[in-house]
Order: C-alpha cells, then structure tokens, then sequence
C-alpha cells in the first residue's frame, strides 16, 4: 500500500507558495534599491540560479508524492525555514533575490550576519538537500546539491566582488 498523497502535497505546497510569496517582494524590494541609485552586479548568472530552484521543485512534485515522510529531517526542515525567516525579518526591505549594491549603505551585520556572510546561502544549501530527504529522495538532494554548490560558487564570488567596496 502507497502513503497518502497529502502530506507531500502540503509539505510542496508550502514552499511553493512561500516562494510564489517571495518573488514579488523581491521584485518590489529590488525596484526600490534600484531607484535609490542602486546597481544590479552578476545579472548573468540569475537564470541559472531560476533555472535550478525551478526545477529542484519540478522534481519535487514529480517524486515526491506518495513518498513517506521522514519526520527527523521534516523537523530539521521546520528549523531552517526559521532559519529562512530569520534571514528576510533581517535584511527587511534590502532582501532580493538578486545581488544589488546601492553605494553608500553599510553590510548588514545584525541577525545571522553577525556569525557568517552569507546565512541566506546557507539556508538555500540546506532547503536544496535537506527537502528532498524528507521524501527520502537522496538522489534529487544529491543532484540538484551539486547543481546549486555551482551556481553558488559564481554567485557567492560576484556578491563578494560587488560588495567588497562597502566592506572598506
């Protein structure tokens, strides 16, 4: 006999709504850095970056339903989208999903930047491979791990390149 598809069905349709959310916030925040002078850095690489969220939740919702729930890596989940909250109530209207500098503002080190430079990433790390684990599906959190570890490596060195000038 399957398991229920609901669980699954919630657990997706948590965090697809969560990033539906999201994205016009983003877009909001981003258009307001933008015309306080603000420049966007890295461009090229956002479609990747799209690309691969989109299609780690494809996967997810193809794979996922009907699967068992693991509820020690469901629980790990719960903490680090408090971990994701904590990142967005931080960065306020400066979150985006985008790498803009405005000239002029400090780095924020309140919240997690106070322990590491990038929690946001660090959250992004965890949701991509700890999900997939919920559903059992190593193979998804092992791929698209591998997928994001990339797309970070080029992210991460252009924040660090374009934010470096407000370091100083």
């Amino acid at each position: 006999m399957s398991e229920p598809l609901w669980p699954a069905i919630a657990i997706l349709g948590f965090v697809t709504l969560q990033r539906l959310v999201e994205l016009p916030l983003a877009a909001a925040n981003t258009k307001r850095l933008l015309a306080t002078g603000g420049h966007e850095v890295g461009a090229r690489h956002y479609p990747l970056i799209v690309a691969v969220h989109a299609a780690w939740l494809v996967a997810l919702w193809w794979f996922a339903p009907g699967k068992p729930i693991n509820l020690a890596f469901f629980a790990l989940f719960v903490l680090i989208e408090i971990g994701r909250i904590w990142v967005l109530r931080t960065l306020g209207p400066r979150w985006t999903t985008r790498i803009i500098v405005v000239p002029g503002e400090q780095l924020v080190a309140a919240g997690p930047y106070r322990f590491v430079s990038h929690p946001n990433y660090l959250v992004v790390i965890a949701e991509i491979a700890v999900l997939p684990l919920v559903f059992g599906l190593w193979e998804i959190a092992l791929l698209f791990s591998l997928l994001n570890a990339a797309v970070l490596t080029i992210r991460i060195a252009a924040e660090n390149r374009a934010l470096g000038s407000l370091r100083d």
